[in-house]
């Protein structure tokens, strides 16, 4: 059959064949999938290594959320030494106070 089209679906990758004709589908192959678990054992060593990567994660959240207050105690102090030392410079003027 000369008249029929084989395309390649861009988002699930299915196979269709389109009459040109009559511009209509006429078979639909879906893309074979792998099995979701191919080995039981390997799934559960995956699982194990997630949950020592979330841990890891969790940890270096944690300890930068708890260098966070030093962190802005350093930067207010140094703002602070800033603004006595040049008083007269005061805060910046707001977009309304030009006017």
């Amino acid at each position: 059959m000369k008249n029929l089209m084989e395309i390649t679906c861009p988002c699930c990758e299915a196979k269709l064949k389109v009459d040109i004709v009559t511009e209509a589908v006429i078979t639909y192959e879906e893309k074979k999938k792998p099995a979701p678990i191919e080995d039981f054992a390997k799934a559960v060593q995956n699982l194990k290594g997630e949950a020592a990567k979330r841990e890891a994660a969790f940890q270096k959240s944690f300890a930068a959320t708890k260098n966070q207050g030093e962190v802005l105690n350093k930067k207010f102090d140094e703002l602070l030494k800033q603004a006595k030392a040049d008083p007269h410079k005061g805060p910046p003027k707001k977009p309304f106070e030009f006017d």
